[in-house]
């Protein structure tokens, strides 16, 4: 094949046009008006029971107060599932057109590259020939000239392969990141689905022992009302457990706590309790680290230290160019000795280094990041990591940082993974099982432990 050719042929392999079916297109965008006109309708009959849900938990307690606000959240329940089923629906074609449009770019990827073989294969045969060699070799001299017009038409056919192939990788990452958050948008909304189903099983059972109560007598109803305050005490008593060697305190503290950290973060309470209870839990687990706050630091030049458990001699409790001069400068401020204050072991099995602090497992470098953003939130004058308050909201400004600000499931699940690795989880690494277990978590205390005191 003579170069003219080849270049016909790179030509029809670079330019060749894409199908597009418009009447898909077309009945796709009607599916689209039709769902979101559906979509609206539900969230404007989700606002009114909204309304009518915040009326009611106004009234004064009483037997009907309390079926009226069991049946509004069940409604509202049920409008979520209908909207997040609406959601997934549009979702569904969405990714699969996206799917498609990928695999037609790396399709095209792959034949740009072959295109670019080809060309500079024949490029480097040309240059190997010299123009001497190539006019003697050539009978007719219009036919060289033909031949070298149609070589420089192969090197302009390079560079826009090249660029093409170039623009195709950039649109390719381009819709692949676009898939990624589609699919986050319909885990979420199944995510939710699950969550709600839940909640109206939940509240069924609430609404049937009142209506239960309704039949008997308000004496019936007082009773089932002191037995909600009764467990709501025995939750608020609680002791919550801290990490870092921090003495437990009360869950009804805990849950303040949180609270405070959601008016200067917006963070919800039940993930940030969740963080805390995956990092207290830690210290139980052998997987993530059982020398939770349990280290020295003995030598500020090389940041070894010891373990006070087992006596063991660590060379890594602290990384000396990073933690050692704002760890000493912390505990400085706080008129703590340094060589007396416990912070984590280094983690054999994760490699790297120890010198985690407090209940919030910050290494002092990440510490001074976040030191005046406790300050402003918490009107302090020093921040201190053993300090469960400080702690708290130290935790929730990181989280926020790592994503958690967007509040659905897989920006928390990412920003719990990130809290632990610095990385979002992912399916193949330890972090995903510490976002997993974080979410679970978040929803065993969401209804355990604050959805029985709120009313009260």
């Amino acid at each position: 094949m003579n170069l003219m050719m080849k270049s016909f042929f790179i030509a029809s392999i670079l330019f060749a046009p894409f199908l597009i079916n418009a009447q898909a297109i077309e009945t796709q965008a009607q599916k689209e008006i039709r769902l979101q006109a559906e979509l609206a309708q539900v969230l404007k009959e989700q606002a009114e029971t909204e309304k009518i849900l915040i009326g009611a938990q106004n009234q004064s307690a009483s037997l009907k107060r309390d079926i009226l606000i069991l049946d509004t959240k069940i409604k509202a329940a049920q409008l979520n599932i209908k909207a997040k089923n609406l959601i997934i629906e549009s979702l569904g074609k969405d990714i699969n057109s996206k799917k498609k449009e990928i695999l037609s770019l790396e399709e095209r990827i792959d034949r740009g590259r072959e295109t670019l073989s080809q060309i500079m294969r024949k490029t480097n045969e040309v240059d190997e020939i010299s123009l001497a060699e190539f006019i003697l070799a050539s009978k007719d001299l219009s036919i060289v000239f033909s031949d070298l017009d149609t070589f420089e038409s192969v090197r302009a056919s390079l560079k826009i392969t090249f660029e093409q192939v170039r623009d195709d990788k950039e649109q390719t990452e381009n819709e692949k990141n676009d898939l990624d958050k589609r699919k986050n948008k319909e885990l979420d909304a199944r995510a939710a689905i699950e969550s709600e189903k839940v909640n109206i099983q939940n509240d069924e059972k609430q609404k049937q022992r009142l209506l239960t109560a309704s039949k008997g007598d308000e004496k019936t109803y007082t009773q089932l009302l002191a037995e909600k305050k009764a467990k709501a005490a025995l939750i608020r008593a609680a002791l919550f457990s801290l990490a870092g060697d921090t003495k437990s305190i009360s869950f009804g503290d805990a849950y303040k706590f949180a609270l405070e950290a959601q008016k200067a973060t917006g963070i919800r309470p039940a993930f940030l309790l969740a963080i805390f209870a995956q990092e207290s839990g830690l210290s139980q687990d052998s997987t993530f680290g059982k020398n939770v706050g349990s280290c020295y630091l003995t030598d500020i030049n090389t940041g070894s230290g010891v373990s006070t458990k087992s006596g063991i001699i660590f060379s890594n409790v602290m990384k000396p160019t990073r933690d050692i001069q704002p760890f000493i400068s912390i505990t400085k401020a706080l008129g703590l000795d340094y060589s007396k204050v416990l912070v984590s072991c280094p983690i054999a099995s994760a490699g790297g280094y120890g010198g985690a602090m407090g209940p919030a497992q910050f290494i002092p470098s990440t510490w001074v990041l976040y030191v005046n953003r406790i300050k402003n939130a918490l009107s302090v004058g020093i921040p201190n990591p053993w300090n469960p308050e400080h702690a708290f909201v130290a935790a929730s400004l990181l989280l926020i940082d790592n994503g958690a600000k967007y509040g659905s499931y897989t920006a928390e699940r990412n920003a719990a993974c990130k809290y632990y690795s610095g990385k979002a989880c992912s399916p193949k690494s330890v972090n995903n099982s510490y976002g997993n277990q974080v979410m679970v978590k978040a929803d065993t205390i969401q209804r355990t432990m604050i959805d029985p005191l709120q009313g009260l």
